[in-house]
């Protein structure tokens, strides 16, 4: 063969050699597509339809099925899709899902940014697994490092059993994580399905915790354990449903109707907070008149002063639009808190509701108004509060149950914030329930009254027994005391209310005042780790 010829066939076997490469390769990711595909079309059905079809005769929609109703349409982005669990005891090898037993991933609410996880109760139960715990985890070092809010949609039936300490360290690393972001960005949990022991806790140490009527239970062990251990017969619904929490316990902050009703209301409460403590919550282009006077709030309160009136009454009328998101509505129900609008900002409204208990305080209600104080602060949202309150509910009950105790988590939390402090008492602000609804005492920047407030340290029955005791005339001394404290004069000659001003004129002055306090700043506290809450 002449050197030419032989030069050219080396170059045409060459080619030949690298054409049936490149063939064989295309195969190969041919190949690959189509897994792709398979296992993407596994992942999206989860557990298979005949699971499916079981949530939904259960009343409760799929995992995938919450984001889409929870998310702005197109926006979800899911992150480890094909992950898979490791497990080979008890058989574990041959029950693998692609995806595994949870949805994780980022999004959009009301065009701001979100992460979230979903778990996935047609998947073993939605039980955790190390990798759904990593799964987990992930979107929430995610979250931290953007600085934006994280949603758990809660679904299952607890640690995975076969896998033993390995998913029940995905708990510890889960509630690590959670306390790491407390105060940093907005946690969020809805229990839409059960949620015990272990997984229990995490939803607890979230900011809020929302349940679903009659398909949510939330408990560190169930009914069957419980009957083991206390020999106590009990339902899921008696032992841990949203009645429970939300009533008696107060672990849950509220239930709703069903899981659309659910998602739909966190969409509505995230559009009152900022994404993390670094951003002040957005404003909200106000259609309500922000410099007219409201004539209705000078006749709400009652002529006789010991006759109850409805707060709710005094709240819409004063804020943007009668939007007001309420925090645990049914538990405490004697102080009132939640999230509404004035003049297009967000804040925190704390109020006493003096047709319950008089509007007193007590252990539950202090606890109740301490935490959602310390939320606010946390997160920049200015507090406004609703004077109406005879002081601490006495009796052995709370005393042996600690109301000093706890009445002092919700001062503390009260000096502790740095946000923008306003009150106003409507009516009775009496003994240490009045120092404790944002008085000047504890860092009020504001403070008003109206006509009819009435600032002392006790009511006149109480006081005239102490101060006349033994004395005939005691009406006449109750009269008499009533004439010199039950008028707001006495603190407002010591500078203790700024101003004592017509009830019509309460929203535009509240809305001005929250306008120049938006750059207050507090930088006076002493060095230290943290302060000592008396827990």
């Amino acid at each position: 063969m002449k050197a030419l010829d032989r030069k050219i066939f080396q170059v045409l076997l060459k080619y030949t050699r690298h054409s049936s490469n490149n063939s064989l390769s295309a195969n190969q990711t041919i190949a690959v597509q189509e897994r792709i595909k398979e296992k993407r079309k596994h992942a999206l059905l989860g557990g298979g339809q005949k699971k499916i079809d079981a949530q939904h005769a259960r009343g409760k929609l799929t995992a995938r099925e919450r984001i889409d109703l929870l998310c702005d349409e197109g926006t979800f982005c899911e992150y480890d899709m094909f992950m898979e669990h490791t497990c080979t005891d008890f058989g574990m090898e041959n029950m693998k899902f692609t995806g595994d037993s949870v949805i994780t991933g980022h999004a959009k609410v009301n065009g701001r940014p979100i992460y979230l996880f979903s778990q996935d109760f047609t998947v073993l139960g939605g039980s955790l697994s190390s990798v759904h715990a990593r799964k987990i985890m992930k979107i929430m070092d995610q979250a931290l490092l953007v600085g934006a809010p994280i949603i758990g949609m809660n679904d299952s039936g607890g640690a995975r059993i076969q896998e033993g300490i390995e998913s029940l360290m995905g708990y510890s690393d889960i509630g690590h994580r959670n306390v790491v972001a407390s105060g940093v960005i907005p946690q969020i949990s809805l229990i839409m399905g059960p949620c015990a022991g272990g997984a229990a806790y995490s939803p607890a140490l979230t900011d809020f915790t929302f349940m679903v009527d009659n398909t949510s239970y939330l408990y560190v062990t169930g009914p069957e354990v419980a009957k083991s251990a206390t020999n106590e017969d009990v339902t899921h619904e008696e032992l841990g449903g949203p009645k429970v929490h939300t009533t008696i316990s107060g672990v849950a902050h509220n239930s709703f109707k069903n899981d659309v009703e659910a998602l739909l209301q966190i969409r509505n409460l995230l559009s009152y907070l900022p994404q993390s403590n670094k951003e002040f919550p957005p404003i909200r282009s106000c259609t309500d008149p922000v410099n007219c006077d409201i004539p209705f709030l000078d006749s709400v309160i009652p002529f006789n002063s010991s006759d109850p009136y409805d707060m709710y009454d005094i709240i819409y009328a004063i804020i943007d639009e009668r939007e007001f998101f309420e925090i645990m509505p049914r538990f405490a129900a004697n102080i009132i808190v939640g999230f509404a609008r004035m003049g297009g900002r967000s804040v925190g409204i704390i109020a006493n509701q003096p047709k319950v208990v008089a509007g007193c305080l007590d252990i539950n209600a202090s606890l109740k108004a301490a935490r959602f104080i310390s939320f606010c602060d946390s997160f920049n949202i200015p507090l406004i509060s609703f004077v109406d309150v005879p002081g601490f509910l006495s009796g052995t009950q709370q005393e042996f149950s600690g109301i000093l105790k706890h009445g002092a988590k919700m001062i503390y939390s009260i000096v502790e914030a740095t946000v923008p402090k306003l009150s106003v008492i409507t009516r009775k602000a009496y003994g240490g329930g009045y120092a404790t609804m944002l008085s000047r005492g504890l860092g009020g920047d504001v403070n008003y009254a109206w006509p009819t407030a009435e600032v002392a340290v006790m009511g006149a029955k109480g006081a005239v027994s102490i101060l006349y005791r033994g004395k005939n005339n005691i009406a006449e001394l109750e009269n008499h005391y009533i004439d010199t404290f039950g008028n707001p004069f006495p603190a407002a000659i010591r500078g203790y209310v700024d101003d004592i001003i017509e009830p019509r004129t309460t929203r535009w002055r509240l809305i001005r005042d929250l306008e120049l306090l938006k750059t207050k700043t507090v930088n006076h506290h002493p060095k230290k780790k943290h302060g000592n809450i008396p827990l």
